[in-house]
Parts: structure tokens; C-alpha cells; sequence
């Protein structure tokens, strides 16, 4: 038996529907449809929402990991329909900064020019006044951690001294530089 897919999912005020295999959700941040494979069936009581095997169909012998799979990502749908998701990103170096031009992000970087990056759709940035800690939200969570990823990707954190874009919670393993021998 799984141990992630067993334990309920709360609803935190999120409508949810069951129609065959399919499990309708809307709340204030996002409103969708989950489909779940044959094998597992939804069980909607209350506040709580739980999935089960489905007993008419010979199980897999991977099914507890299907199983764990689903019921995590049918999570995150529902909790980010009800609150969404948060991530920061800190930009450290001289002259290095972010601006918002409408649905683009403008970076500043050190390169000889700035980067334009478009926001997908459904990710909102807040940026603060010094363009250095942008703030990404949005009610999917795998979309803000790749629009997070891709913009750390035009200048990874360096060892040496601390530059680049980071997460506001990664921690960067630092490096002494050259010393000097006699």
C-alpha cells in the first residue's frame, strides 16, 4: 500500500467534482480537471478527498507508484487552486537587476545586452524596489519552478564571490580564493 497515495487530500474551500475518472476542481486561484488513470478511483467525502485502487482491475505490480504520483499532483492542483504558489529569486552582483516592461522581464545581467524574457501565462512577478528579489506566483507549481529555473539559468550562482541569481532559500557552497605562497 502507498504511503503518499493513501493519505487524504483537504480541500481548503476547493469545489470538487468526480465524473468517471475525471475530478473537477475550482477554487479561487485556477479551476481544471484531473484525469486519473483506470486504476485509481476518487472518493469525495466532506472536506476530504481520497483515492483508492480500483478493485474491478487487476492491479500492476508499479501501482503504488502511480499511485503516489497522482495523488501528489492532484494535490498540488487542488492547493494552488485554493492559496497558490510562491518562490522568490534573489539577484546579487554590481549592476545586476531585474525590471517588469508589461509581460516581460528585462534582465540586466553583465552581458553586453539585456535579456527579454516573456512570462508565461498564468505566473504573476512582483519585483521590489531595488530589482533584486523578484517574487513569481502562480496557482501551478511546476510552472513556477521552471520559469524560476530557466531565469537562474542566464547566470547561476558563482562560488567565488557569491554572484548571480539564487533562490532566496538556496544556499551556495563558497570557495576561498587563491592565497598567496612564500
Amino acid at each position: 500500500m502507498s504511503k503518499i497515495g493513501r493519505k487524504p487530500i483537504a480541500l481548503d474551500g476547493v469545489k470538487v467534482e468526480i465524473k468517471g475518472q475525471d475530478v473537477h476542481f475550482s477554487g479561487k486561484n485556477d479551476s481544471g480537471v484531473y484525469a486519473l488513470p483506470a486504476v485509481l478511483t476518487a472518493d469525495l467525502t466532506d472536506t476530504v478527498l481520497t483515492l483508492k485502487l480500483n478493485t474491478a482491475i487487476k492491479a500492476p505490480r508499479d501501482v503504488n507508484r502511480l499511485w503516489g504520483m497522482h495523488r501528489a499532483l492532484l494535490s498540488n492542483k487542488i492547493i494552488g487552486a485554493a492559496k497558490g504558489f510562491e518562490k522568490q529569486l534573489k539577484i546579487n552582483g554590481l549592476g545586476y537587476k531585474a525590471a517588469l516592461s508589461g509581460n516581460k522581464v528585462v534582465l540586466t545581467l553583465g552581458f553586453s545586452h539585456k535579456i527579454n524574457f516573456e512570462l508565461p501565462q498564468g505566473v504573476k512577478l512582483a519585483i521590489d524596489k531595488t530589482g533584486q528579489l523578484l517574487t513569481f506566483t502562480s496557482a501551478d507549481k511546476a510552472l513556477v519552478g521552471h520559469v524560476c529555473s530557466l531565469i537562474r539559468s542566464y547566470r547561476p550562482p558563482e562560488p567565488y564571490k557569491g554572484t548571480g541569481i539564487k533562490l532566496v532559500n538556496e544556499v551556495i557552497a563558497r570557495k576561498a580564493g587563491k592565497t598567496k605562497s612564500s
